[in-house]
């Protein structure tokens, strides 16, 4: 048979491949944008349920702390999930071609396991153990994680610190806690600045965290000179503070824009409730 009699089926043949290969690119493509949609909208409650308990009345707030976040664990477990269930789709080499489906959910995830860790903590999850998290019973990663998903993830965390500390501040000893959440956001904008030439969009994930940690230190400092007008104790300060607090919640209770991932195409998310 001559190769002019071959062509034109050898060509059909290679175009019905290559249609095959793009729909199967644009059915894995969607389903991972549904998915990261799902982990975005799971993690935010998780947020949602570990602010709810951490403004609850108790009288121990370390013990407190440790319900948010064994609740927060809890859910968080419905994400883990949820991640398991691409495994398939993004093994191997696929995960780098849609890192980019994925990153939003993803760094949505990492920011709500980052804030359990601090509430049981008091500290700033580490790289390794988000990691860690995101591995089956026999310590198998589901995919590889981005070190700039992880840091992008873990500078959201400062703007849900910002509305941790502000309404602290209501409670007795909130001012203290406050404080310590101000150190400990300013050292994480200071750790992250070193990498911010090398991560796209972290710049503007500093500059929300510098917002955050202005407001944190605003409502610090007007509290303190405040309290210098008044000759009261602690516990008495504490109930002006909490009353001032709670009849002007809407001064405070400004919306964090913790570098919200909002307009990018088919992965922005609506679910930001707060």
């Amino acid at each position: 048979m001559s190769p002019s009699a071959t062509t034109p089926a050898s060509s059909a043949a290679a175009f019905l491949a290559f249609r095959d290969d793009l729909d199967e690119h644009n059915d894995r493509r969607e389903r991972l944008i549904k998915c990261s949609r799902d982990i975005t909208i799971a993690s935010k409650r998780v947020v949602f349920l570990l602010h709810r308990i951490m403004t609850e009345a108790a009288s121990d707030g370390r013990e407190l702390s440790s319900r948010a976040a064994a609740e927060g664990h809890k859910k968080l477990r419905d994400v883990q999930a949820l991640f398991a269930n691409i495994r398939e789709e993004v093994r191997g080499d696929r995960f780098w071609r849609y890192q980019h489906n994925i990153s939003p959910g993803l760094q949505e995830y990492i920011e709500a396991l980052s804030f359990a860790h601090y509430l049981e903590h008091g500290t700033l999850i580490t790289y390794d153990e988000v990691h860690a998290s995101l591995t089956d019973e026999s310590g198998s990663p589901y995919f590889p994680l981005p070190v700039s998903d992880y840091l992008l993830g873990v500078s959201d965390l400062t703007g849900e610190l910002m509305r941790f500390a502000i309404s602290s501040i209501s409670k007795r000893g909130g001012r203290t806690k406050a404080s310590e959440v101000s150190n400990f956001v300013r050292g994480c904008k200071a750790d992250f600045e070193g990498f911010t030439p090398h991560i796209r969009d972290l710049s503007k994930k500093q500059a929300v965290t510098s917002q955050s940690l202005r407001k944190i230190e605003e409502a610090a400092y007007a509290i303190v000179v405040r309290s210098s007008e008044y000759d009261l104790t602690p516990e008495q300060l504490d109930d002006i503070v909490g009353q001032a607090v709670s009849g002007h919640g809407d001064a405070f209770d400004e919306p964090h824009g913790s570098g919200r991932r909002r307009g990018r195409g088919e992965n922005s998310d609506e679910f930001d409730e707060y």
